[in-house]
């Protein structure tokens, strides 16, 4: 496996050594020994989570906040999403930034987004299987939601590649202005 640091060090690109032929491929899609080495201390999972979402679907910008934050380590396994996260640690140097990247069937890649961040995904095929794996048990009374096309955080999703404007979760239409959300200290 190879772990690139994002622009945001904190997030983490994982490549997964892939071995293929003509009758497919293997990957080892987790080794906690390898992983805990990639993000330089022991991290525990304990609850794996999968959506199925059509093209256009953007999910996020989502997270919680302590004492129920979570990390998660990210991929698609069905089609490509563009997945984000964006610092929302007021003590971080990089507060306020994002970071994106494609993730697909074809890539294998994975991201570690670690707690602090909020997290959304844009499904750019017909259809996407996204898994993830969480650092904490889902909490809805802790979850918050910043919206996904905030003036000040910026991010540029790839809405070229879509039929229309993206589809979002009642709960999604309503999330919070970056600067009104309720952030990490």
């Amino acid at each position: 496996m190879q772990a690139t640091r994002l622009a945001i060090p904190d997030v983490i690109l994982i490549e997964p050594k892939v071995f293929g032929d003509a009758r497919g491929f293997f990957y080892e899609s987790f080794n906690g020994k390898a992983f805990d080495e990639a993000v330089g201390h022991h991290v525990e999972f304990v609850q794996d989570n999968h959506s199925r979402s059509s093209k256009g679907v953007l999910r996020g910008l989502h997270y919680q906040l302590p004492p129920h934050a979570q990390g998660k380590l990210v991929r698609c396994t069905r089609g490509a999403v563009f997945d984000v996260a964006v610092d929302i640690r007021k003590s971080s140097p990089t507060f306020g930034q994002w970071v994106g990247e494609e993730l697909s069937e074809e890539n294998h890649k994975q991201l570690w987004i670690p707690p602090g961040f909020a997290h959304g995904f844009l499904v750019l095929s017909e259809t996407a299987d996204f898994l993830y794996k969480t650092t904490n048990y889902y909490a809805a009374s802790h979850e918050r939601s910043i919206a996904w096309n905030d003036a000040t955080v910026g991010i540029t999703w790839p809405l070229s590649r879509l039929d229309g404007a993206p589809s979002l979760s009642a709960k999604d239409v309503q999330g919070a202005a970056f600067e009104a959300a309720d952030k990490f200290d």
